[in-house]
């Protein structure tokens, strides 16, 4: 009983913090690292994402809360903490340049900080890309919110966006049209591949804990000088090209990626790009690998990618054993891939290259990995979750 009243205690003063703070961009360093140091409220995951808020019966009173337990290089995105809620009461996206209040799409442009809710379950099928405006959280826990059978989900060119709770799947095609980006602002868009999750040189980017499968071209992709992401706790399930980190071999921009890619389960039905990655910093730290046909973790034009306390069952197919796929062009070779801690079940085996550069790991470190023989709890929550009034999600 006293470690809840600590814990009450506790939660209030950050709430108390967090409301006289102005808005920012991103937290200190020093504060993120006392919050991380809360392990000891543990729920029994020893997720620390999880077990930062998902102790709350009351969570849905605190919702905010969640902007302050991101881990890895999207630690400081904090979407729309700093504004006001906005409820999303009708599943409608027929206008794409003159949407109707009350819609995702009405949220998403908004130029202030929101932090973007739903009133009942709904299944929104966008007519066109959803593209997102800086400083805005899209938080479905709760409510059962499918973004099915249309467009997906673009962050473009803007900063400070948390995803969570959303299922994402069946997107397709769309685009030769025009789209409205922001309360004065609406543009031509050409055709869309069809991912469910679009980075263009965004960057604070947090998604967690979304269901994704069967989108036409990527479920998750980050190019064109994205970094600061983080993408965590997901449930990855029946596709082919998965997550796509790096725009092209030629895209030098892109060596200013970090992503840190975390507690995700990667389940049945999938095929390769878990994720597959180009020229910058890659942390794959305590994800389950339960499927793949071809590979888990691909690369080329040189990225470093610290591989770290993950479980990999390798698929009965005795020429897809190898965790890892390289396409080596020429003059990229100074490969730094590493395996520290990995589980590998059913003859899995991680190519390691590089020379162990420790400056290189060092920055592609972007919190400490547990050791393997935890994934299984760590990632027991992976995907949407069952969050109801008065209980624990």
């Amino acid at each position: 009983m006293s470690i809840i009243l600590h814990f009450i205690t506790l939660c209030s003063f950050i709430i108390l913090a967090n409301a006289a703070s102005s808005i920012a961009v991103s937290r200190s360093i020093n504060d993120t690292t006392e919050r991380r140091n809360l392990g000891f409220l543990s729920c029994g995951t020893g997720n620390p994402i999880d077990d930062c808020w998902r102790c709350e019966d009351n969570w849905q009173r605190n919702r905010k809360r969640l902007a302050d337990c991101a881990i890895g290089f999207g630690y400081n995105a904090i979407g729309g903490r700093d504004g006001k809620y906005y409820i999303v009461t009708s599943p409608a996206d027929d206008d794409a340049v003159t949407p109707q209040s009350g819609t995702l799409r009405h949220a998403v442009i908004q130029d202030e900080p929101l932090w973007i809710v739903f009133k009942t379950n709904m299944t929104i099928t966008l007519k066109q890309e959803l593209i997102m405006n800086s400083f805005k959280t899209i938080d479905a826990r709760g409510v059962d919110v499918h973004i099915a059978y249309g467009a997906g989900i673009t962050i473009q060119y803007v900063t400070n966006i948390i995803i969570h709770g959303l299922h994402i799947h069946d997107c397709v095609p769309t685009g030769n049209a025009l789209v409205r980006s922001s309360p004065y602002h609406f543009g031509w868009r050409t055709m869309a591949d069809g991912d469910g999750i679009s980075l263009f040189g965004a960057s604070h980017v947090w998604i967690d804990h979304n269901s994704l499968a069967n989108c036409s071209d990527g479920l998750i992709d980050a190019v064109i000088g994205s970094t600061a992401i983080t993408i965590s706790n997901n449930y990855f399930t029946n596709h082919n090209e998965v997550i796509l980190l790096g725009h092209s071999d030629t895209y030098v921009r892109d060596k200013v990626m970090q992503v840190t890619v975390a507690y995700n389960h990667f389940g049945e039905g999938l095929v390769q790009r878990m994720p597959r990655c180009r020229h910058g910093y890659f942390h794959v730290v305590n994800n389950d690998y339960m499927h793949w046909e071809m590979y888990a973790i691909g690369g080329s034009a040189n990225p470093t990618i610290n591989s770290q306390g993950n479980r990999f069952v390798a698929p009965d197919n005795p020429n897809a054993k190898e965790v890892t796929k390289r396409v080596i062009s020429e003059g990229m070779s100074d490969w730094n891939w590493r395996s520290d801690g990995d589980l590998m079940l059913n003859g899995a085996y991680f190519n390691q290259s590089g020379a162990g550069e420790a400056a290189s790991y060092a920055k592609a470190s972007s919190l400490s990995a547990q050791p393997s023989s935890v994934v299984d709890s760590l990632t027991s929550g992976a995907g949407v979750l069952t969050c109801r009034r008065g209980r624990q999600c």
